[in-house]
């Protein structure tokens, strides 16, 4: 049904499907320890998509994304440039939590690819907020280490990505907090040019992404 996915009401109806499967989802053994999915929040109509790297603890048993100190530290800086967590799309590359917050293993972010992937199409954001290394692994593969990338935008396949560290990076190492405020300073000029250079945006190829 084209129309639907032209339609903003439409999307966000297939965005909660999405949702839906998510806290069903028995795609890898991770369903068997966590306490809930954590498909992610934000209107299908965000301009801005953040990409962490997996639900934490807090995470887990809210059944949001970003609620804890990360979440926190998050929040402060999309304030500091005029921007809501209610402006914005937030997700993850792993819709449940590893044991212990351990890395995501390849198989896991397997399973939950096909669920990112028709998110990202669904809301089709100006920009793609990497949140880390395993989120920048999974979106752009190939691309330099984020010690080299972040701040800088990443154009390719007709999206705009921008890498930055993950804001938990910056509570264990304070020096990393004034490197986070100046990317996401530049995320900020970013979606500026954007909205300059492109006020409309065309409707979705949604057509052939599917869940299973």
């Amino acid at each position: 049904m084209p129309e639907l996915d032209a339609d903003p009401v439409g999307r966000q109806h297939r965005l909660d499907a999405v949702a839906e499967a998510v806290r069903e989802c028995t795609r890898c053994p991770l369903h068997r320890s966590r306490i809930q999915g954590v498909p992610g929040t934000g209107p299908v109509t965000a301009r801005l998509m953040a990409v962490g790297e997996a639900p934490g603890e807090n995470e887990d048993r809210q059944g949001r994304p970003f609620v804890g100190a990360a979440g926190s530290l998050l929040t402060g800086l999309l304030q500091g440039i005029g921007l809501s967590r209610d402006d914005i799309f937030i997700t993850n590359v792993l819709k449940s939590r590893p044991p212990l917050n351990r890395d995501p293993l390849p198989e896991e972010v397997a399973a939950c690819a096909p669920y990112l992937d028709l998110q990202i199409a669904l809301i089709r954001p100006r920009v793609i907020l990497l949140l880390g290394r395993h989120a920048l692994a999974r979106l752009v593969p190939g691309a330099e280490p984020i010690s080299r990338c972040h701040g800088r935008p990443i154009r390719t396949e007709g999206r705009v990505y921008l890498p930055v560290y993950h804001p938990a990076a910056a509570l264990y190492n304070g020096g990393l907090l004034a490197t986070l405020r100046e990317d996401f300073a530049r995320l900020d000029q970013l979606l500026q040019e954007l909205e300059a250079a492109s006020p409309v945006e065309s409707a979705p190829d949604v057509q052939q992404l599917a869940l299973f």
